[in-house]
């Protein structure tokens, strides 16, 4: 090497040197300002590391800093990749080799109030231990699993779920009532008695979630269908009673019959065993009920021998056998009730229109003249009206979880006009309760809703941990801690769940609002968020939350959507896998409901014990890899 590559090694050491410590103070006076505009700190003035460290985080993330870390790297130093729950301690370390190798005196540095290296990965494992727990063996993941309705039931469940490794049950408020979260948790403490493990309790509160109201009900049609043999052949006739108006119970238990429908005092009158009642099904079949016999109540047993569907138009005519033939006893037909109710059907095609109005108005399809020209457009009500008048022409929509997208196309004084511009190819089925996105609105529904006042007074005494729903700036978490002061519940643990652009934005300061003042999770709560932000952009933002959360030491529940397909359907999904592979560099990951989550729970487990050894937050471990012991 010559000469003067040496002295150009030096002079870039020297440059870098100064670069840090330029770098070092504007991080400290940075977070300093960002700290002092929260206008809080403990009694004696001072902030918790955790929240320095947080400060000094945000600051240094405020600038680009991939030229600056090539040259690190190319003098063989940190790269500053891994700094964030040590900023400063970091920083500091790379300064210190540099002065080494510049031959200078070591910098006298200011202390940073924030966390050392190995102090601040401490903080984070003390902070997850004391939110949900010891961790299980060989796993540090914890698991957490959302509660069906039936665990409010079936105790057996509650504890499979805990013999399969679940750590933290988790209760939404939005369903289900106060008796069965009762229910649901005296179920789970017998389970750990029996277990011989802990669980944590997370109640998330509803929140303001926006739904689509009711849909207006219509008469259905029933399905006549005689059973058939394993070989295919019809095996016995379908059965179906006829009751009369007056009958309150069924003659026989409901199990023994097909379907039950009412019959006028008419047509009880005129009826007799063994005649056939004739009618065309909705389909243009022609089909036949045989009269069986008459029931204790005055209502009759019939069977049919073939498929057949009845609806509030099909008409019966009543043939008798006389002289040999079947021959028709009156000339007026027979008209049926007792039909059941279903909500209308509302498909909505890319282009369509759709009205939003209160939830006082019941949805229905759009209404068309002969010709298929519409008259009115489909409409339905939603949950929170209040929306309607903050709405603008140009809001984004999002209905069922991102499934069809609209636009505000006009504002009325009762309703707003939507127009569809996203659907899938064969329409979609708009449904009642399903969730409204309307992403970057600035609906000022208030943090929390009378039901969560109503619902955290229960929360308070029965959990382990509260869910901030829809949580969106710091001044709706100190509500919410003021609400758990008031309660006598000041130390509880806080999961803020970020749901929607807006908390997104605000994220450092609900965080730096928390920290110190009550334990603190963050959910990345990727079904909404995906819907708000979009999907494409979601990898990359849940990437910066578990940044932004270890720079905090604030532990993070990786949600929606993990292994859903096992979980709903027992059949494993491929991608899926990978994406529970990579959840465990969250602090805690999360499953929903499913007729499979006891399978999805034992999977989830065994993929956290194995990614273990190989992935810590954004370090990859390097233990010995299987492939490289094939020859």
């Amino acid at each position: 090497m010559t000469p003067t590559d040496e002295e150009a090694r030096a002079a870039e050491r020297r440059a870098l040197l100064d670069e840090l410590l330029v770098l070092r103070q504007e991080l400290m006076l940075g977070a300093a300002a960002r700290l002092r505009a929260l206008s809080w700190a403990d009694e004696d003035g001072r902030y918790p590391a955790s929240a320095h460290n947080l400060a000094h985080y945000l600051a240094l993330r405020c600038r680009d800093l991939r030229p600056l870390q090539l040259r690190l790297a190319r003098q063989g130093l940190s790269s500053l990749g891994r700094v964030e729950a040590h900023v400063v301690a970091s920083i500091d370390q790379v300064i210190h080799v540099l002065a080494a190798l510049c031959a200078e005196t070591d910098p006298v540095l200011d202390p940073p109030q924030a966390p050392g290296f190995d102090a601040g990965n401490d903080l984070l494992t003390i902070h997850t231990r004391k939110l949900f727990g010891s961790p299980q063996p060989q796993r540090a993941a914890r698991i957490m699993v959302t509660m069906p309705t039936e665990a409010a039931s079936n105790e057996d469940l509650v504890r499979a779920f805990l013999e399969s490794g679940m750590d933290c049950a988790r209760i939404n408020c939005a369903h289900d009532d106060v008796d069965s979260w009762r229910r649901m948790i005296d179920h789970l403490r017998r389970a750990e008695q029996i277990v011989g493990r802990n669980c944590r309790v997370l109640m998330d509160l509803a929140g303001h979630k926006i739904r689509t109201g009711s849909l207006e009900e219509a008469p259905s049609w029933i399905r006549l269908r005689p059973p058939r043999a394993v070989t295919g052949a019809v095996a016995g006739p379908a059965l179906l009673t006829l009751r009369s108006y007056s009958a309150q119970e069924p003659a026989m238990p409901v199990s023994e019959v097909d379907s039950c429908l009412m019959l006028d005092p008419r047509g009880t009158d005129l009826i007799e065993a063994g005649d056939r009642l004739e009618f065309t099904d909705l389909r243009g079949k022609r089909r036949v009920l045989e009269v069986d016999r008459a029931l204790d109540d005055g209502g009759w047993l019939t069977r049919c021998h073939k498929n057949a569907r009845m609806g509030p138009e099909t008409d019966l005519r009543v043939l008798r056998m006389r002289s040999g033939r079947w021959l028709p006893v009156d000339s007026q037909p027979i008209r049926l009730s007792g039909y059941r109710t279903r909500p209308v059907k509302i498909r909505l095609l890319q282009g369509d229109l759709l009205r939003l109005t209160g939830p006082e108005l019941p949805g229905r399809p759009a209404r068309r003249d002969g010709s298929g020209q519409m008259i009115e457009p489909a409409r339905v009500g939603i949950t929170a009206a209040v929306v309607l008048e903050r709405l603008h022409p140009g809001q984004p929509v999002w209905i069922d979880d991102g499934k069809a997208g609209a636009v505000v196309e006009e504002i009325h004084p009762d309703s707003v006009l939507l127009r569809v511009t996203q659907a899938p190819p064969g329409g979609f089925r708009l449904r009642a309760d399903k969730g409204i996105n309307l992403p970057g609105a600035a609906l000022e529904l208030g943090p929390l809703s009378d039901k969560d006042l109503q619902d955290l007074d229960f929360v308070v005494h029965h959990a382990d941990l509260v869910g901030f729903s829809f949580v969106e700036t710091a001044t709706d978490m100190r509500v919410l801690m003021s609400e758990l002061e008031r309660r006598g519940a000041g130390g509880m643990g806080i999961v803020a769940k970020i749901e929607t652009e807006r908390a997104l934005r605000n994220l450092p300061e609900i965080m730096l609002s928390t920290i110190g003042k009550h334990p603190l999770a963050v959910m990345i709560a990727r079904g909404d968020l995906a819907v708000e932000i979009g999907g494409e952009r979601l990898a990359e933002i849940q990437e910066e939350i578990l940044w932004l959360a270890e720079a905090g030491h604030v532990p993070v529940i990786w949600a929606t959507q993990v292994l859903e397909t096992l979980a709903k359907t027992g059949a494993i999904s491929r991608p899926e896998l990978s994406d529970a592979a990579m959840s465990g560099r969250a602090e805690c990951v999360m499953l929903n409901k499913g007729p499979f989550i006891v399978s999805a729970v034992r999977t989830l487990d065994a993929i956290l014990r194995r990614m273990q050894g190989h992935q810590l937050k954004k370090m990859p471990q390097l233990r010995a890899l299987q492939l490289a012991h094939h020859r």
